[in-house]
């Protein structure tokens, strides 16, 4: 039996739907199983000329590979691809709790996820700020780590963050010794137990230009960061830095790690798109369960036109179905 991997559809209104859409034509060894409203997927395959049979999900009978597997969950308000409409914000979140309730229960292998559009979902009155946080959230996780991936034609890329969706203003707080060291220690062990590196290389940027110039472009490299590194070198762990961003992702330096900590948000994932983008994909390490998800966005403006691409959502299943594999190793 190949893996389940629930598959989020997203925010309607963007590509998420005709993307899972997509996953009809999926060969690899994950099984995945369409969350999403029935006559929204059924539309918007109608609408793109998609000839995709929709069938509902049997825990216990692997379907054909031509057909769809879903779990209906209906919408608040019709959708119209391209237009946000805020009454479906509980929907988005709907679909994420099924997902997640289902990958508690051992239901589903994984969940892998499509786009959500943060700015619909808060108007309609619920603070979120990203996947990772409200899943952090909902499985009492006190800190969990976002990491994108992606094949490069040297190898994998994998770059994680210390830091997330904050002002680049409020980064500098944030980053404190007890976060620092915790986010290293998720890596490291996710990095082991979910990608079977027995030992991993893990190069970790320095915060300022320079990594701080030894001080004079900034006192965090000394004062936090190195300190954290020593500590946990001591332990046996393979960390190198703090490098300097602006050469920590040209290719020598890469060659010596397994995965990149970065310490927020686009000094990381600037490098990680360049090199990846449409079919990279993100992960959250230290959830009980495994998450993976698309690395871009609803793409408002080409929902329904059949332009979207499927590679890193399909990606995103493949990983989520091989992590799953190594899991039960």
């Amino acid at each position: 039996m190949r893996p389940v991997i629930a598959v989020t559809s997203g925010e309607p209104a963007g590509i998420g739907p005709e993307l899972c859409l997509r996953l009809a034509d999926y060969q690899g060894e994950a099984r995945p199983v369409i969350l999403g409203d029935r006559d929204l997927l059924a539309e918007r395959a109608r609408q793109l000329g998609l000839d995709v049979e929709l069938c509902d999900f049997c825990p216990k009978s692997d379907v054909h590979r031509s057909s769809l597997e879903i779990i209906h969950l209906p919408l608040a308000e019709p959708s119209v691809a391209g237009k946000l409409e805020a009454r479906n914000g509980a929907y988005v979140l709907a679909l994420l709790d099924r997902a997640l309730a289902g990958c508690v229960s051992g239901e589903f292998a994984a969940m892998a996820t499509a786009p959500v559009h943060k700015g619909v979902i808060n108007e309609a009155g619920v603070h979120f700020t990203g996947h990772t946080e409200y899943l952090a959230e909902k499985t009492a996780t006190p800190l969990v780590v976002m990491m994108l991936a992606g094949d490069t034609s040297r190898g994998p890329l994998r770059v994680a963050l210390t830091s997330t969706h904050l002002p680049l203003k409020d980064v500098p707080a944030a980053i404190t010794p007890a976060i620092l060291e915790q986010t290293l220690r998720i890596l490291h062990a996710d990095l082991r137990g979910k990608y079977g590196i027995a030992e991993p290389r893990i190069l970790v940027a320095g915060l300022n230009p320079h990594a701080g110039e030894g001080g004079y472009l900034g006192m965090e490299e000394i004062e936090v960061i190195t300190p954290v590194l020593e500590k946990l070198r001591g332990e046996g762990m393979q960390l190198s830095g703090p490098h300097p961003a602006d050469t920590m992702f040209t290719p020598p330096v890469l060659a010596r790690g397994d995965a990149v900590l970065a310490m927020y948000h686009d000094q990381g994932l600037t490098a990680l798109k360049y090199a990846t983008f449409g079919q990279g994909i993100n992960v959250t390490l230290g959830l009980p369960i495994i998450r993976t998800s698309v690395d871009h966005g609803t793409a408002l403006e080409l929902a329904g036109t059949g332009q979207a691409d499927p590679g890193s959502l399909f990606e995103a299943v493949a990983e989520a179905a091989r992590m799953a594999s190594r899991k039960k190793l």
